[in-house]
């Protein structure tokens, strides 16, 4: 231990989470923690990503997950990254809302602080429109706890270049630029005043 401040940001959600796809290996989470000031804290965030994970598995995984990496530190926090495997599980939109609504019910009562982070837009034009539905259950969710959440579909749903980096891929997962998209939105979308740092 060195001494200093130590902020660890726990992140729980699907595969995006991990970045896969993407040839770098660095994901949307290592490009905003290397876009991240440092110079009077430690900040270490640990991503916790389950592929294809539905609200309902994240809801009865995440306290585990995130309390063996929260044991010490100054500061712990938690970013929930949402996909949309609800919709292939048959998960009601009621449901997916209530689970989310329970995650951040408790990270509220224990203190916890909660950044959301919403699905992405995929190649099917038809399973976009339920993915927005989710979209806009999810940021509701998160209005009505004025909890922080960045709506990564509505600024990808017409942009090129993402669509772009799906077809090279699985239509699903982008590669490097699709996560470099996707980190922008989550910097210029409160992240640097959620963490509490200054904005570079």
């Amino acid at each position: 231990m060195n001494g200093r401040y130590d902020v660890r940001v726990c992140l729980v959600g699907d595969e995006f989470v991990t970045g896969v796809g993407d040839p770098r290996a660095l994901g949307w989470v290592g490009r905003v923690s290397a876009r991240t000031p440092r110079d009077d804290r430690d900040i270490t965030l640990f991503p916790l990503g389950v592929p294809g994970e539905t609200t309902t598995d994240l809801n009865g995984r995440w306290r585990e997950e995130t309390s063996r990496r929260f044991v010490g530190g100054d500061e712990h926090r938690l970013v929930v990254g949402l996909g949309h495997a609800d919709l292939d599980a048959g998960t009601t939109l009621a449901r997916s809302r209530l689970n989310l609504a329970n995650v951040l019910d408790e990270c509220e009562a224990r203190g916890l602080p909660t950044l959301v982070v919403g699905p992405t837009p995929v190649s099917d034009a038809e399973r976009n429109e339920r993915i927005g539905d989710l979209a806009d259950a999810f940021a509701d969710v998160c209005a009505r706890r004025r909890i922080a959440y960045v709506d990564t579909f509505s600024p990808l749903a017409e942009h090129e270049d993402w669509y772009a980096d799906l077809a090279a891929s699985d239509g699903i997962h982008p590669g490097q630029a699709g996560y470099g998209l996707l980190a922008w939105l989550v910097l210029h979308s409160g992240w640097y005043d959620w963490l509490g740092v200054p904005q570079p």
